[in-house]
């Protein structure tokens, strides 16, 4: 749990190095509360769709639960998301700016898929054996300081 809620301590930190325990565990803490919230709102939507006639179906109070945390959560966790994302290019040895390219690549329809795929890859890999031009090797047994 402590690294799951670790790029929340680190907010607004954008220099470092994240290594992949704490970037899947945060992304992982970020897919667990968007199923729930996404359950909530299918759970409380579907009803609703079923009985609508011809109009805009009115969506129950727990549908409305669901979307609250959802946009809750996503406003929370915004910065943490892409802080530690940046981090984790960092620890790859990649400048930040790389994940800029990412986000705004990742839109396009086909090549979109295929920049979000690579990412993909690229965040599994294993980081950069001790020091780099972005700080500490995370890893480093020597360097407990990097994680308090």
């Amino acid at each position: 749990m402590d690294w799951m809620l670790m790029p929340y301590r680190r907010y607004f930190d954008f220099s470092g190095r994240s290594r992949r325990k704490e970037y899947w565990m945060f992304a992982l803490l970020m897919a667990l509360v968007y199923a729930v919230a996404g359950s909530l709102m299918v759970a409380g939507g579907l009803p609703a769709i079923w009985t609508s006639t011809g109009g805009s179906p009115a969506f129950s109070p727990l549908f409305w639960v669901g979307a609250v945390i959802a946009g809750v959560f996503f406003i929370g966790s915004f910065i943490p998301a892409v802080a530690v994302s940046v981090r984790r290019l960092h620890d790859l040895g990649y400048s930040g700016w790389w994940y800029l390219g990412v986000l705004v690549v990742g839109q396009a329809p086909y090549l979109g898929a295929l920049v979000n795929l690579v990412f993909l890859v690229v965040t599994c890999l294993n980081g950069n054996i001790g020091s780099n031009r972005f700080g500490p090797d995370p890893k480093d047994p020597v360097q407990v300081e990097v994680f308090a």
